[in-house]
């Protein structure tokens, strides 16, 4: 068990390892800028459809899951190549993994965005058609 005193200080710190973690993610991995501008798309849209609090959680926990796939997809890529810099079948199997579940994540959202958006755009149309 660890017995290191609380610090206020070093949780602020670790703050800013996370925060670095985020920049690296948005300046280093492509993927993660697409998914920013759909993240910033599905709240725009929102914002215009009036979501109800519980269409705003659902929008908010995708959005929260596939940038968390995307760290971890990251993260992982990051250290097969620095544990394996040639190609190696195992790894190349546990990176397609991760980036599967990137995929999933993304495929999701997708799927839980068009539950909730297209009703709101069919009605909206039919209103004003």
């Amino acid at each position: 068990m660890n017995k290191e005193k609380f610090s206020f200080r070093k949780r602020w710190k670790s703050f800013g390892y996370a925060f670095n973690g985020l920049k690296l993610l948005f300046v280093e991995e492509h993927n993660s800028r697409i998914h920013l501008v759909a993240a910033v798309l599905a709240i725009a849209l929102g914002w215009a459809l009036k979501l109800s609090m519980t269409e705003w959680v659902a929008i908010f926990l995708v959005i929260g899951a596939v940038f968390a796939a995307e760290l971890f997809n990251s993260a992982i890529e990051n250290l097969a190549g620095h544990l394996a810099p040639q190609k190696h079948e195992k790894i190349k199997k546990v990176k397609d993994m991760a980036a599967a579940a990137v995929l999933v994540c993304a495929i999701t959202a997708v799927a839980v965005a068009c539950f909730i958006f297209l009703p709101k755009i069919l009605a909206y149309q039919a209103k004003i058609g």
